[in-house]
């Protein structure tokens, strides 16, 4: 799974959210690392969609202009879920290697 679409998924584990909602969580999630562009998260939503992870829940109008809430899936969770285990077995592998490595212990 890519980074954006596992930052998408985690961000929607809390509930629904709006694009720009989703931007924000994913820059706090990745500290500042990833920000997200429009074109690019709704090209991933419609994608994630589209494999039945998330869905839209509802719309509203703000200032003349139409928010869509998207929700995770159950099947986007699992999917998250799996992914998670997945980047914890290899982060736990990486920090075994660094304590038996002339490196030390990772800070």
């Amino acid at each position: 799974m890519r980074e954006p679409t596992f930052l998408i998924l985690t961000a929607l584990v809390g509930g629904a959210l709006h694009g720009y909602g989703i931007i924000l969580d994913a820059e706090r999630v990745s500290e500042g690392r990833v920000r997200l562009r429009p074109g690019t998260l709704y090209a991933a939503l419609d994608r994630l969609r589209a494999e039945g992870l998330v869905e839209a829940e509802r719309d509203e109008v703000v200032d003349g202009r139409l928010r869509r809430y998207y929700r995770l899936t159950e099947e986007g969770a699992a999917a998250l879920s799996v992914e998670a285990e997945r980047q914890l077995r290899r982060a736990r592998t990486a920090v075994r290697r660094l304590a038996a490595s002339p490196y030390g212990s990772p800070a």
